[in-house]
């Protein structure tokens, strides 16, 4: 197997080993119908290295060829009232910092549009596109205001006078990010004045917390403030903000086009990341052997659910119940979800009344910022004995 061994960021080849799994699935977000199927799904391998000039962790075994996002990828988020919420907000914010009323937004990998639409259904005079090639849906919503194209988003569309460009939860999953954010850039052309917005999952949270579970093939870019900066900074933006959003768990980053471009990259201070990352691989075998032990300890007291079927939980079950031995099953509040399979362990998807019926007695929480809207359905359907939040252990 080849590594990518120079930094896909800043090109430093002093790059080192990091983590390593192997034979995971390649798919997170993606659900079955059939038990079979889920469990023989495509497997490939985590090698994660770290950068230790700009902070980047990449996947260097990572295959873009074994992924598929068909119409069995689903990662919609927003049937949580806690994530609505959240989306919510985002879209107040975007709406308030508004160029002028009737700007035009373009979204890159708008996947089903749920988020272009929201933004549209609050403001009326918007027009805009969204880019995506795995798009299903009707091309044009919102009375024509809204056009949905299944391509990719770059210098060929440098007609559209864009405003505001919108790329969420897609660079983690690019190889090269500075060649999607370049792309992008000469798509902007003749759009100078643009505002750019781009949400990541975050790096120093993973490692702040010791998320284990947070690391998983899709995802083979994971970015920290450095190597993001880094990253628009190469690519000819400047970067007039950032903020962790989400509680922590994400990057949100403004920025323009640079005038100067190419331009000089600033030089980033990555020492933060690289600590983080040391105190990471201290902890993580130690907190794998606690949660062993744990499922084993809430077993011994009656059947166990995990509450989340997103890629967080998928990657749980696959760390520790492979062979769906110990698990009885997951939670899902995407009804799309419910009645399907996770990817690569098999276990059944199932709505949050099924756990009663299936007599469970521990639910453990994937995702710490679901823990009051879970708290409140368990209490209000008296659906188990205990919710166990991993944040906790």
């Amino acid at each position: 197997m080849t590594f990518i061994m120079n930094c896909p960021v800043c090109d430093n080849a002093q790059t080192k080993p990091f983590l390593s799994r192997h034979h995971v699935p390649v798919h997170q977000n993606m659900v079955f119908e059939e038990r079979e199927s889920a469990v023989d799904m495509i497997r490939g391998e985590l090698t994660l290295f770290l950068c230790d000039q700009c902070g980047f962790v990449y996947n260097a075994s990572f295959d873009d060829s074994k992924l598929n996002y068909s119409a069995m990828y689903n990662n919609i988020q927003d049937y949580s009232s806690t994530f609505h919420q959240y989306t919510d907000e985002l879209v107040e914010r975007i709406l308030k910092n508004l160029p002028n009323p009737a700007s035009t937004i373009v979204e890159v990998g708008c996947g089903k549009g749920r988020f272009l639409h929201k933004l549209f259904v609050r403001n009326q005079a918007l027009k805009g596109y969204g880019f995506d090639p795995s798009y299903e849906g009707d091309e044009s919503q919102c009375d024509g205001r809204l056009v949905f194209i299944k391509d990719f988003y770059g210098p060929q569309y440098e007609h559209i006078q864009a405003d505001v460009i919108i790329c969420r939860h897609v660079i983690e999953h690019i190889q090269q990010p500075v060649e999607l954010l370049t792309t992008i850039r000469e798509a902007l052309r003749n759009s100078p004045n643009a505002r750019v917005y781009f949400e990541t999952p975050c790096l120093e949270w993973i490692l702040r917390n010791t998320v284990v579970w947070d690391f998983f093939y899709e995802h083979c870019s994971y970015f920290s403030i450095p190597s993001l900066t880094f990253s628009f900074q190469r690519a000819g933006y400047k970067v007039d903000s950032y903020e962790h959003v989400f509680l922590g768990q994400y990057l949100w980053f403004e920025a323009v086009v640079d005038g100067t471009w190419p331009g000089e990259q600033q030089i980033v201070d990555s020492s933060t990341v690289l600590a983080l990352a040391e105190q990471y691989l201290m902890k993580e075998n130690e907190k794998k052997g606690r949660w062993a032990t744990a499922l084993e300890h809430a077993l011994a007291d009656g059947a166990v659910a995990v509450w989340g079927a997103g890629a967080k939980g998928v990657t749980f079950a696959n760390l520790f119940d492979p062979l769906n031995e110990k698990i009885t099953c997951y939670v899902d509040v995407n009804p799309s979800k419910q009645g399907r399979f996770l990817p690569g362990s098999g276990h059944s998807i199932l709505h949050y009344q099924s756990l009663r019926t299936k007599k469970i007695r521990h639910v453990i929480l994937m995702n710490p910022n679901y823990r009051e809207e879970v708290e409140g359905l368990v209490e209000e359907h008296q659906l188990c004995s205990k919710l166990v939040d991993l944040t906790d252990e």
